[in-house]
Order: structure tokens, then sequence, then C-alpha cells
């Protein structure tokens, strides 16, 4: 648990952001706090813990170790204490929690393909489920916790139709039913139940610590940016093909998605996690962060406009699957724009150009974009008058 070399030897780099983000964003919240990412070595668990640091925020991570090949957070180096270990060994993460005494924790961590979790289906569940139960636990075991935001994600929903849409117009909104087709899906259903269960049985009560702890969920659909290298899916695999001057094959051209740029729900999480700090008892329950309607665009669409930013991206069209994939998704996100005063910023042209130009760049000169993008992303959100900006 002690703090890597590595990240040390970067740290004047991600410290540049500073001057501009601290004191500014959020109400100035994460100043100074100590902040626990679970999932930091992850694709979004990454660009938090950068965002989370250029306010000043001491940051602590709990991951699995990245896996072998290119790695956001590992290019990053952004300094900060970390604990490599397994959400499911229970101890070893109430050890975690009590070693970083963090005040707020966002949960990013999870088992979080679609694919993956056909093949491993035990795992999928053990991960998303017991391991948030094991991360719970040490949270109530752990008095500093004031906080808890755990991302699950838009596909918590029951979805009976999912072969024509959404079950109503409009989309989902946070008080429809829960349910999951596939492993994945219904494994992130389980964790809402959880967090709901430990939020009323145990976290929204004084149990002895001296304040309860607000917990709420925040439920954001497909996100695309720069440092994802999963395997299937769409953006990661455009860049393979790039990169190795192959053809890589599409699944589901027509398939709809609400595409939002990663820092779109990281925005959300960071605007929730700050209420909850305010006022705990208003906004401690679940949340939707989703683009706009002009952001469901079919999946043939993102591949054109990547490809015409990155003119080595090559595709072909692959019908040999037989996995279950909603047709689309799209969330109603009323609540979180009346009432924690948040909304999508950036379209889905800018989106896919800001997210062809970071790959393409960091393969063709091997440098990192990501703070000039969250910088750039601060700064349309002032122009956009957004509160949480100024």
């Amino acid at each position: 648990m002690k703090r890597d070399a590595a990240f040390d030897a970067r740290a004047a780099d991600a410290a540049s952001l500073t001057p501009s983000l601290r004191g500014k964003l959020f109400g100035n919240v994460y100043a100074g706090r100590r902040v626990l990412v679970t999932g930091h070595t992850g694709f979004k668990g990454s660009w938090l813990a950068l965002w989370l640091h250029a306010m000043g925020a001491e940051v602590c991570g709990l991951a699995l170790p990245p896996e072998p090949g290119p790695n956001h957070g590992r290019l990053l180096q952004v300094p900060l204490a970390q604990a490599m270990i397994d959400l499911r060994d229970a101890t070893a993460v109430c050890v975690a929690l009590r070693h970083f005494a963090p005040e707020i924790v966002f949960h990013l961590a999870a088992q979080p393909l679609v694919r993956r979790s056909y093949r491993e289906p035990s795992a999928t569940f053990d991960t998303n489920v017991m391991g948030l139960v094991n991360l719970l636990e040490a949270v109530r075991a752990t008095p500093s916790v004031r906080v808890v935001v755990n991302a699950t994600s838009d596909k918590c929903y029951s979805n009976p139709d999912a072969a024509h849409g959404p079950s109503k117009a409009g989309g989902f909104v946070e008080s429809d039913a829960l349910g999951g087709h596939d492993p994945y899906s219904a494994s992130k259903a389980c964790a809402e139940i959880v967090s709901a269960s430990y939020r009323a049985s145990f976290l929204a009560i004084d149990d002895g610590r001296g304040h309860p702890v607000a917990l709420a969920t925040a439920r954001a659909g497909n996100v695309v940016g720069g440092g994802d290298w999963s395997e299937d899916r769409l953006i990661p695999d455009l860049v393979r093909a790039a990169v190795s001057g192959h053809s890589t094959p599409i699944r589901y051209p027509h398939a709809t998605r609400p595409w939002q740029h990663v820092l779109e729900p990281l925005a959300g999480y960071l605007l929730l996690g700050q209420h909850l700090l305010t006022d705990p008892q208003a906004s401690a329950e679940a949340w939707n962060f989703g683009p706009d309607a002009a952001c469901q665009w079919p999946v043939a669409e993102v591949v054109a406009a990547f490809t015409e930013h990155w003119p080595a991206v090559r595709s072909e069209l692959d019908a040999s699957t037989a996995l279950h994939e909603a047709a689309q998704l799209q969330l109603d996100c009323g609540k979180a724009r009346a009432r924690l005063g948040w909304k999508p910023l950036w379209d889905a042209a800018t989106t896919f150009r800001r997210t062809a130009q970071w790959y393409r760049h960091q393969h063709e000169q091997g440098g990192l974009r990501s703070r000039e993008d969250l910088l750039h992303y601060v700064a349309d959100a002032r122009i956009a008058g957004l509160a949480w900006a100024h």
C-alpha cells in the first residue's frame, strides 16, 4: 500500500493541471480530501483519478493490477497511494480502507464486459455483487468514510422488449424495474439492490461512527474516450484495426447506443459526490447520467465518424455472433438535470473527433491528450455556464 515510485516520477506533470482546476470546480469540495477510487487501473477509474488529483484531492486506488498491454493508468502515472488487491478478498479490502481512511469512495471496480460475462458468469457475479458487499462491509468498519458513489450501469434496467428498444418513450427513469438478460446486466441490477439494502439497513443511520454514510448509485451508458483498450468494445476494436492494418468485425451495425465521452458521466459522479457531502439526505439514491437523444447513434455511424478522423481504420460486417445485445438503450436524465444541475456537454461529433485524435496521437507520436481533453472539457463547461465548473 505504499506510494508507487513510478507514479511519483510523473507527479509534476499531473500537477500541471492543478492551477487551472483546483478551487474552481464542484464547490472545491475535493481539494485536500482523501478520496478512494476502486478500479483506478481501469479506463474510467484512471480518468477519474486524473481529475481528482488535478483538483487537489489526495487520491488512493484499489484495484487488480492492469492486464498486459497498453493501459491508460500506467501511461498517465497519476501520483497516488494504491493497493493492488481483489475485491473478492474481504479481509484485504477492509485492511486497505482502514489504512487509506478515505472520506469519499468512488466505486468503479467491476468486471465490465458483457461478452466476458457469458464466458465467466460466476466470476462476474462474484466480483460485481460480492465484491461490492465486501467493499460496503469495509466502509462500515472505516469511520472516516462519509460518501460512497457506486457506479453501476444503464444495463441494470429490466428491458423485456430489448430487441425493439426501451420499454417506454423517453428512456428509463430511476424508478423503473431492475433486471438483466446477460450475467453482466443482471449483476449490475443486483449491485443496485445491494446498495439500496445497505443504505436502508446500515449506512443511512449513525451506527456509532458519529455520522451516517451517504450512498448513491450512478447509472451511465456507453462511454468512449482515449485510453480504453478493453476486449469486445467498438472503439478499442477500431483502434486495434488501425494499428495492425487489419479489418475489425462489426457485429451490430444498426444497434443504437447512447454514446458519451468518459468525462460526461465522471462530471456527474463528481457532482453527485459534492451533493452527498453537502446535502446527503437529498441525494443518497439512484441517478442516471446519459447523453442527449441526438447522441443516440447507430454503430455504423460511429464507425464512419471515427474513420473520418483516422483513415487507417478498417472494418467489415460480422453476422456470426449469436449472443444477445439490446438494440437500443436510453436513459431519462431529467432528475439529474433538475436536482443536481448536471447535463451533458459534448455532442457525438465532438466526442468521436476527440477520441479518434487521442488514439491517433498516442499511436503516431507516443503522447497523451488526456490532460488536454480534460482542460478543454472544463473550459467548454465554463463557456456553457455549467454551475459545477465555476
